[in-house]
């Protein structure tokens, strides 16, 4: 993230001030920690984290990857495994079911992962929600995360729904709409505004 990103957020919002101002320079690399550096890797990962704890979701996504000798499964050999063997790590069975569509459109070329990131974000929204199991926020995190897109805003994401909530001092969670009002001035760095935002969350008590 650049300083103008920073700035930006400092000067925009006074709450934003104050998260920047408590927590520092943020690093989005910091947050992605233990998701794969591939596309597909990634898709697979945010599959699995969907609805679930970052602990529990990594702890998931390691014993998917031990069926593989420790890493991630090609398309080909995610096909080939047994649905039953896939969910004996701990996935429900739609997830299992995703993962294969999502191994089924990778193998038979109808999803280019190499031609992503040379793709606005809607466009990569249009391609990867036509896959199921890819809903809005499993693509949020993929652009946030992934090709680093700077100016996302997951407002389907329950952590950051509480994190306004309780930064602006909301009686309740904010709906969509409200969220998007909140948000409109962090652009265009809204992907980092979230990242402190859960930093935020991550400092409140249990």
């Amino acid at each position: 993230m650049t300083l103008d990103a920073f700035g930006h957020l400092a000067a925009c919002d006074p709450v934003l001030s104050a998260l920047v101002s408590g927590h520092g320079p943020l690093d989005e690399q910091e947050r992605r920690r233990g998701r794969p550096d591939d596309a597909y890797g990634a898709l697979l990962r945010a599959i699995v984290g969907q609805q679930l704890s970052v602990k529990a979701a990594r702890t998931i996504y390691d014993r998917l990857c031990g069926l593989y000798g420790d890493r991630t499964p090609t398309p080909a050999e995610l096909i080939a495994t047994d649905p039953d063997e896939l969910r004996g790590v701990g996935l429900s069975r739609a997830k299992a079911a995703y993962l294969r569509d999502l191994a089924e459109h990778v193998e038979d070329g109808e999803l280019d992962l190499e031609q992503l990131p040379e793709l606005a974000d809607d466009e990569v929204s249009a391609q990867l929600i036509a896959i199921k199991g890819l809903g809005r926020w499993t693509v949020d995190m993929f652009l946030m995360f992934h090709l680093g897109r700077p100016d996302i805003l997951p407002v389907g994401d329950l952590g950051i729904r509480r994190a306004v909530q309780i930064a602006y001092g909301l009686e309740g969670l904010p709906d969509p709409a409200e969220l998007t009002r909140i948000a409109q001035p962090w652009q265009p760095y809204r992907t980092l505004a979230c990242l402190y935002l859960w930093a935020s969350l991550d400092n409140e008590p249990a």
